[in-house]
């Protein structure tokens, strides 16, 4: 028998090289598998018994009960996400810690829709303000059982009078947006999902610190757990934006909040899959139509849900502090605006595509405010002198003395920045589209632009009142740690 002729190392064929994309799986591609574990699972008998058998672990309410005369359906779906100060099940000792005070007040501390795309790639997030100018439709009141008719009130005080019933009637009479389905979680299932996945990262630029909660972070990256993320959300005293400060927050921490739930080690791992949705379905309050199915279409929509995919903003604001006989200082929306963003999810649009071609982009910090030095990162003459007057143009206090860039070429434009300045940076970034955020501490309050060769043009920006701008919309992945 003939011995079986083998191949020296020389004469075996090279192996082929790696593709760089093949060495790490994009961020796509993660999720993709992550959504296949899901769908894979959930077709699976033994999947799908798991999915299924949560529907049990969720307490049921019935805020569309006997509802008549609603908005027509639009596309896509929309969650009506409420944020309640229930505190029953917290302990004296948390409720010291974390400076949850006496009694609730039994409103909504947070008010949220959370609208899903019909092709579940894209989710917008749009934050109503818990002090708006509201008008309750016809109802009857929960407690004494009494006939009311429509009133004024803040929005936030639908919960105490009408329970969810009213709280979605009075967010459809007002957006005409018609809620698919409804979503509760109070203080104690929120510290307790936080808890659950882990923690959540977020990262802030200056110390965070507010009397009122007991927050205490310094600059730098924290994973906060349950009761630090509560103090974190819930911070209204940190700045002068007050409730629409805190509503970025929530928002940013939401999108973290998604990218911690999404991640491959929740959704490639069966078990821990279902641990963490029965904890965080076990602690929350939905409506009967919330189920298996729904959480099945959304592991699906996490093919491509993720905070860089999101929309957060805010409803437009025409005046703060609109005092309201009997009621007090409420914030009323703008009419116009607010109706340009909630067609936009009723027609199932993404929320900047409204923003007129020509416009001024809203921004955080007035231009006026922002003192700006040029220099030149490219061998084009007159690039920074262009860049300058741009600039200026648009508002900013550039110093009108551009220089060269020391011994250097750049490819992308650059914003030097001190992290305290952290705001007019991204303001000036805003007016500089594709241009580099790079963080210089001690570099004090100008920031520096290095005008490279991608340079195109000057966007138009003007400051925006809080709630204002092309709906302040915030990308998702801006709310991310870097």
């Amino acid at each position: 028998m003939s011995p079986i002729p083998t191949r020296s190392p020389a004469s075996r064929p090279p192996r082929r090289p790696v593709h760089p994309l093949r060495r790490k799986r994009p961020r796509w591609a993660m999720r993709a598998a992550m959504t296949l574990s899901v769908v894979v699972l959930a077709s699976a008998g033994i999947g799908h018994s798991v999915v299924a058998g949560l529907d049990a672990d969720i307490a049921r309410v019935d805020p569309f009960k006997d509802m008549k005369n609603r908005p027509r359906a639009g596309h896509g779906m929309n969650v009506l996400l409420v944020g309640t100060d229930g505190r029953d099940r917290i302990t004296e000792q948390e409720r010291r810690r974390y400076r949850l005070g006496g009694a609730p007040c039994h409103c909504t501390d947070t008010l949220m829709i959370v609208h899903i795309s019909d092709d579940r790639k894209r989710a917008s997030v749009v934050s109503l303000p818990r002090d708006s100018y509201a008008e309750t439709p016809p109802h009857t009141d929960r407690t004494t059982g009494r006939t009311h008719r429509g009133h004024p009130l803040r929005v936030n005080a639908a919960y105490a009078e009408g329970g969810p019933q009213l709280t979605v009637r009075t967010v459809e009479h007002m957006t005409r947006v018609k809620i698919d389905h409804y979503l509760e979680v109070d203080f104690t299932s929120f510290m307790k999902t936080v808890d659950v996945l882990g923690g959540v990262k977020v990262c802030t630029a200056l110390p965070l610190k507010d009397a009122y909660t007991g927050l205490d972070l310094p600059p730098g990256t924290h994973t906060l757990k349950g009761g630090e993320a509560l103090q974190y959300v819930r911070s209204r005293h940190l700045d002068a934006d007050s409730d629409f400060g805190r509503m970025r927050r929530q928002q940013r921490f939401l999108a973290a909040l998604v990218d911690r739930a999404t991640s491959s080690g929740v959704l490639l791992n069966p078990l821990r899959f279902r641990d963490v949705a029965r904890a965080v379905l076990g602690s929350v309050r939905a409506d009967r139509g919330f189920g298996a199915d729904e959480l099945l279409a959304l592991g699906r929509a996490m093919r491509t849900f993720s905070p860089s995919s999101s929309e957060f903003t805010t409803v437009p604001v025409a005046q703060m502090g609109h005092v309201v006989k009997g009621i007090g200082s409420t914030v009323k929306w703008d009419p116009v605006k607010a109706e340009q963003l909630f067609r936009s999810l009723r027609d199932d649009k993404p929320l900047a595509s409204v923003r007129k071609r020509g416009a001024a982009t809203g921004v955080e910090v007035d231009p006026r405010r922002i003192h700006v030095q040029v220099e030149n990162g490219t061998p084009t003459a007159g690039l920074a002198t262009r860049v300058d007057a741009a600039l200026a143009a648009t508002g900013f206090r550039t110093s009108g003395r551009p220089t060269p860039a020391p011994d250097r070429t750049v490819r992308h434009t650059v914003i030097t920045y001190d992290p305290r300045w952290d705001r007019s940076a991204r303001s000036l970034a805003a007016a500089l589209p594709g241009s580099r955020l790079r963080p210089l501490p001690g570099l004090g309050p100008t920031l520096r632009v290095t005008a490279g060769a991608d340079f195109r043009q000057v966007r138009k920006v003007r400051a925006r009142e809080p709630g204002q701008g092309e709906f302040g919309v915030v990308r998702g992945n801006e709310a991310r740690c870097p």
